[in-house]
């Protein structure tokens, strides 16, 4: 079975956060679609807030710190990109741009990417396509034509689109899948063990699985755990970039 690993940078500032719950719900939606099409999912979720400091650096003085290098890599050599941010005075995060500004030019050309955002009205909605499609535009990504926004109301499913969040994040993660099917992966390096400073907890199933701590506890001056379990969701393992991660419930049909 095809193996494609997807790349979810989230951008959210807060913990527990509306973008990292969005940026879940794209990834583990779009696994359910990879894997009706007999392939598989491996998702690498890059919380941003964690690596800011890094962010910053990197972009006055040109130099990646180990976790910095380790996100980039991620999204360069990923089969698939999903990017979420929230939504700032009628625009992406600066977090999120300065992210997206150290991927290199050529890295995401033809690579297929979902766009997906938050904010606390759909007033914004449009921002998606004037503001943040043309970066990727730019970098010569293969945007899949819906991009998802996500309004405080749409979480209660009183937002007014009537197709409603669920629906959205469904046909995204369809065209993710449709564009990757037929295609060979690309090659990639071997990724860093889960044991290093740069990963984060495993998840799997929309919960934490036991061991995840480990991350937490280095950041802390503590010693991470020797080893962490894996387990599948729908034929996809996670590994969150010192993220915590936000259980979707039932927010996607089954």
């Amino acid at each position: 079975m095809t193996t494609r690993r997807i790349a979810v940078i989230s951008a959210g500032l807060s913990e527990p956060s509306s973008t990292r719950q969005l940026a879940d719900a794209l990834a583990r939606a779009s696994a359910i679609e990879l894997e009706r099409g007999g392939e598989a999912a491996e998702i690498e979720v890059i919380e941003l807030r964690h690596i800011a400091p890094d962010v910053l650096n990197g972009l006055l003085t040109g130099t990646h710190a180990a976790p910095l290098a380790n996100a980039l890599r991620v999204v360069e050599e990923a089969d698939a990109v999903i990017a979420v941010t929230p939504i700032f005075s009628t625009s992406y995060s600066g977090l999120f741009k300065m992210f997206v500004d150290l991927i290199d030019r050529d890295a995401l050309t033809g690579t297929p990417v979902i766009l997906g955002a938050t904010a606390g009205t759909p007033r914004h909605s449009l921002a998606i396509d004037y503001a943040i499609r043309p970066i990727f535009t730019y970098l010569h990504a293969d945007v899949v034509p819906t991009g998802v926004f996500a309004a405080t109301a749409d979480w209660g499913g009183q937002g007014t689109d009537a197709e409603g969040l669920p629906g959205r994040i469904a046909r995204a993660a369809r065209e993710l899948a449709g564009k990757l099917a037929g295609s060979a992966p690309r090659s990639f390096r071997e990724l860093p063990a889960a044991s290093e400073s740069a990963a984060g907890e495993i998840v799997a199933g929309g919960a934490a699985v036991p061991g995840s701590e480990g991350a937490g506890a280095a950041r802390a001056g503590g010693s991470p755990s020797a080893s962490r379990p894996t387990a599948s969701l729908g034929g996809a393992a996670s590994r969150a970039f010192d993220g915590g991660f936000v259980p979707m419930g039932d927010l996607l049909p089954h």
